[in-house]
Parts: structure tokens; sequence; C-alpha cells
């Protein structure tokens, strides 16, 4: 079941695996392959790592949503609590007219990640890769219930909401990640940040979301895009 906590101006949020309802299509999807292509053993392998992969998640996600906002039109600048993000012209562009920010961060916890580097130290190569798939389908899935009820909340306001932005995506500086954890207390949903902005546990995500009356969601813009090997590119082009 999915547990709800309240946290100053937002709300966090523990999931279970089950609820998530990963599927052997959404990770066939995800590996490149079309429906009906999936060579043996995949199939059974697949289904066996999701059986595995229920006991070494440990899913936790949330936002806080900040209502001081300056934006620098001309530098492509949004400030959050006088923190100030070069967010570029893509990012910026999807979140002008916000009037709040919720910042966010979700994780499905270190475990999956750890099982997915043993079993590929240890030569098992494809549950290791399908393990570290998984991990990477369980965070983005738990970040989409948490985006649709914050928009449920949104809209008994009157409010919209945008799609979800990270730093590292749509030129975005990665380092920036160190300004957006500046925004959430410390150690939120048990994630930490290196010296380098990587995200632990490694299978975690984190950004913005505008909020606004006059916000829109939208398909990402990809082909404004240069990164070729980005997940929303990935999602949008398969109508995830």
């Amino acid at each position: 079941m999915l547990e709800k906590n309240g946290i100053a101006d937002g709300f966090s949020y523990r999931i279970s695996f089950n609820e998530l309802a990963i599927t052997r299509s959404t990770l066939s999807s995800l590996m490149g392959y079309k429906p009906g292509t999936l060579p043996e053993p995949l199939p059974e392998m697949i289904d066996e790592a999701i059986s595995l992969a229920a006991d070494y998640c440990d899913i936790n996600g949330g936002l806080i949503i900040k209502d001081k906002l300056r934006f620098n039109k001309d530098a492509h600048i949004l400030s959050v609590d006088g923190v100030a993000f070069n967010l570029q012209t893509i990012v910026y562009n999807q979140l002008k007219k916000a009037e709040k920010i919720a910042v966010f961060a979700c994780t499905a916890g270190p475990a999956i990640s750890d099982l997915s580097k043993k079993l590929l130290a240890e030569g098992d190569l494809t549950t290791g890769y399908i393990m570290d798939i998984i991990g990477s389908a369980v965070v983005e899935t738990a970040m989409d219930r948490i985006q649709i009820r914050l928009s449920s909340r949104m809209t008994a306001l009157g409010l919209n909401i945008s799609n979800r932005y990270s730093p590292g995506y749509c030129d975005w500086d990665v380092s920036e990640q160190h300004k957006l954890f500046s925004l959430l207390s410390d150690h939120f949903c048990g994630i930490e940040l290196s010296d380098v902005a990587l995200m632990y546990p490694i299978k975690s995500v984190s950004g913005f979301i505008g909020i606004g009356g006059n916000i829109r969601y939208h398909d990402y813009p990809c082909n404004h895009c240069k990164r070729h090997n980005c997940l929303y590119r990935d999602r949008n082009q398969k109508g995830l």
C-alpha cells in the first residue's frame, strides 16, 4: 500500500513494489524490443527477475512546493527561494509561467542496484542487466504515481502542472543538482548527493515540476534536444 507522510508545504510517499505493476512488457520496451520480438529465454528471465525484485526495492519519494520565484527571461534563470538555477532554454520555456515549483526526489532504494552489481560481478550479465532496467523502471513509475497525485491536488485548486524536469536533461547542467538539494531537507527520502552531483541510491530521480494556472503539460520537446540517450526521449517516443 502507498503510505503518505505530511512534510512542510508538500508530501512524501512510501510505495510498494507490487503497486507499481511493473510488467514484462514494460521492461522489454525499455530494453529496446518491439512487442512480440522478445527472444527466448528472456521472457522467463524477466518474469523471475520481477518476482525477485520486490524484495530488493525500498521506494520512497516526495516533493516540497515553493512559491518564492523570480524569472530572468534573458538569461533563462529561475530563482527559487533565492537560489538561482540556470535552466537553459528548453526547461526555462516550459516553466516560465509557473506560479509555484514542486521540488521532487524519488528513489528505488540501494538494494536493487547492489543486486545488479553483484550479478554482473558474478558473470550473470543478462540478469544483472535486467535488474538494472527494473531499478530504472521502478523509480520512474513511482515518480509517475507521485506526479499524478500532485496533479490531482492542484486540479482541486484550479491549477495545472508541467512535465517534470531534472538536472542533466534538456541542457540543464547536472551540477545544479547541488542547488536543488539545498531546497530539500537533509537526506530527503533517504537520498544523498556526492561531490560530483551523483545521487545515492543510484536509482533515484530529482527535479522540478511547474505549477500554475497557465502551466501546461506537453510532450517532451525531444526534437530540440541534443541528448539521444535520454530516458524521457524514450518514454515520449513510446507514448509512456
